[in-house]
């Protein structure tokens, strides 16, 4: 073990010319007194007298701090033993002090993340627990009321078991989202990556919630009319899943008689952002950072009772992610919502197709 000894010296030194001062003093004092006095010999008497106190000084310094640091870092190396074991002891007190500082500091800094962790784990947990708890229950209270004697009725045998197996649904709905979240976050998912145009997989997704959409009276449109192709390179099938995921929460949490815009823009020569627009309610800005957590919801009563996993967003992030991309929000509350992200843009397509037109 390395010991590194740097400022004690001066301390000895000087601590050890204080005695020689005193001592010489004292025996020119006793030799005027009581003897001849003689120079040589009070110059030899000083220099043994400082050189013994030096040693001995500095010894004892070392020893002592040395052991108080030791046991420092012995009950800190319990705790951190890959930094404060790979390192050497110093008596430094300047060193030390830094590094238990850096330390301390580091250590709190890892106390805070794990209670944010744990915090989060116990939200987590019972998210999941709630959103398998209500389908289960339904399940089972519909199932029950059956096996009682209502299942004579044709009728009701046939809603109550129409109900269970929307419940059943659900249930297979929120495991496959988690499944899904699940393989995208170790890499498991593989994205079948190919070229097709992002304007015609909006307006697909338009098509496919349109009669969703007109249930609360809100259009879905372009900005603009697009009237060539842009083409970018992604998995369509995930892409379109995120743009479905982010339309439906547009027309879930919208006005009455509302709006839902999407754009697609050129961002750079290589990217393209598509954002999607909505006038609703919009989000209270200390609910944004937590908005692509699992099961988080804004609205904790009002946004079950519209369906969904509230796996839909932190999907929508994991997919976007897998693809090396980047996703956005920008909300006001009262005002509305807009959620963007990029995709790579295949730039010769467009000027191909831009050339075929002309």
């Amino acid at each position: 073990m390395t010991v590194n000894f740097k400022k004690t010296y001066r301390f000895a030194v000087m601590s050890s010319l204080y005695i020689t001062f005193f001592s010489t003093g004292l025996i020119i004092i006793l030799t005027f007194l009581f003897f001849s006095f003689s120079l040589q010999f009070c110059l030899i008497f000083a220099f043994f007298i400082a050189f013994f106190s030096f040693v001995v000084i500095q010894y004892r310094v070392e020893r002592f701090i040395y052991k108080k640091v030791k046991k420092i870092y012995d009950d800190v190396a319990l705790l951190e033993s890959s930094t404060f074991r790979s390192q050497p002891i110093t008596t430094d007190m300047a060193t030390l002090t830094r590094e238990v500082k850096k330390f301390a500091t580091d250590k709190k800094l890892e106390i805070e993340t794990l209670k944010i962790r744990e915090e989060y784990r116990r939200e987590f947990l019972g998210n999941v627990s709630h959103e398998l708890k209500t389908p289960l229950f339904t399940v089972q209270g519909y199932l029950s009321t059956l096996l009682d004697g209502a299942m004579n009725d044709k009728a009701i045998r046939k809603k109550y078991l129409e109900r269970a197996e929307k419940g059943v649904e659900r249930l297979i709905y929120i495991v496959q989202d988690l499944d899904m979240i699940s393989k995208l976050e170790i890499g498991e998912l593989n994205l079948e990556i190919a070229e097709f145009d992002i304007v015609k997989l909006v307006q697909n997704v338009f098509d496919l919630l349109e009669m969703k959409a007109s249930k609360k009276d809100i259009l879905l449109m372009f900005d603009m009319k697009y009237n060539q192709p842009i083409i970018v390179v992604g998995d369509q099938e995930k892409i379109q899943q995120v743009v479905m995921n982010l339309v439906v929460n547009s027309i879930k949490y919208g006005e009455l008689q509302g709006s839902t815009e999407v754009s697609i823009e050129e961002l750079t020569k290589d990217k393209v952002i598509i954002r999607i627009t909505d006038n609703g309610e919009g989000i209270i800005k200390k609910n944004i950072p937590r908005l692509f957590e699992r099961f988080y919801r804004v609205d904790k009563s009002g946004a079950r009772t519209e369906g969904g996993s509230g796996l839909g967003l932190s999907i929508v992030k994991h997919i976007i992610e897998a693809h090396n991309e980047k996703i956005y929000v920008d909300s006001t509350f009262g005002v509305g919502s807009e959620f963007s992200f990029t995709l790579q843009k295949v730039r010769n397509k467009i000027k191909n197709s831009e050339q075929q037109s002309k």
